[in-house]
């Protein structure tokens, strides 16, 4: 393995753990199913995103 194939393995191991890549799979999901349709920005996407999370005791996010 050579060190370019180690750092990529590194940050997509990275992206995957602080949830930088979910954005990027939202964004090619949403041009899949439909190319015509606004996509969220980066910012509205982690905004619903810990909004949801927040909102829902079984993921643990907060405690109260």
């Amino acid at each position: 393995m050579s060190l370019r194939d180690a750092l990529a393995r590194a940050r997509y191991f990275v992206r995957e753990f602080s949830g930088e890549a979910a954005y990027d799979r939202y964004v090619a999901h949403a041009r899949s199913h439909d190319p015509q349709a606004e996509v969220m920005t980066r910012r509205a996407f982690e905004r619903a995103r810990t909004d949801s999370r927040e909102a829902d005791p079984r993921e643990g996010f907060r405690c109260c």
